[in-house]
């Protein structure tokens, strides 16, 4: 890409992560990036054709935060299985406090968007592997027989609990028994990984 063009694709992608961070992702649309970034309506479409092709620019931005985050959480984490609750609880706070991007960053035609990107752009589906991957190798050097399957059972445990907890559903549920998010995070982890060492639960 052309050095002077590049700003004002970024910028186009900044304006969809303000809007879809502070007003979720239904009002995210071409023309009102293009007006808060203050060029003409035709203008993104030069960078993005479709809507759908923004949308997968803006949550790229939500995996790299994710990723980032991922990073940080495990520095320090000397074990596998530390390694793992970190990201469980990296990946839980960041659905929690960025609820907009992560709707957007797991829609499923975003996700599988044959057809839906510029010939020879990066599919959505490229930014969410190498997470999936980091967390596969975690998992199978906490010893499990099948880690890409317990690796799936825990994610999809991880995001039901976010889910239900940004509804305010499973806080409804918990309530009298003063239990917090952190603690769900622990059963899911002891239920596809087994109990920690030490643990009496």
């Amino acid at each position: 890409m052309d050095e002077q063009e590049r700003p004002l694709r970024e910028r186009l992608i900044d304006v969809g992560v303000e809007l879809v961070t502070t007003e979720g992702t239904a009002s995210v649309g071409l023309r009102e990036i293009a007006r808060r970034a203050g060029v003409s309506h035709g203008a993104p479409r030069r960078y993005f054709p479709t809507h759908h092709a923004l949308l997968s620019a803006i949550a790229r931005r939500g995996f790299a935060d994710l990723g980032a985050r991922f990073s940080a959480a495990c520095a320090g984490e000397p074990s596998a299985r530390g390694q793992v609750r970190a990201l469980a609880a990296a990946y839980v706070g960041y659905a929690l406090e960025q609820r907009g991007m992560f709707e957007l960053m797991f829609r499923h035609d975003l996700l599988d968007s044959t057809g839906q990107q510029p010939t020879g752009g990066p599919r959505l589906r490229e930014s969410t592997l190498p997470l999936f991957g980091m967390l596969v190798s975690l998992v199978a050097r906490c010893g499990v027989a099948e880690p890409e399957v317990t690796t799936a059972a825990l994610w999809a445990n991880l995001h039901g609990v976010a889910q239900l907890w940004g509804w305010g559903s499973l806080p409804l549920m918990v309530a009298d028994a003063g239990i917090p998010v952190e603690r769900l995070v622990d059963a899911a982890l002891d239920a596809h990984l087994g109990p920690a060492a030490g643990s009496t639960s």
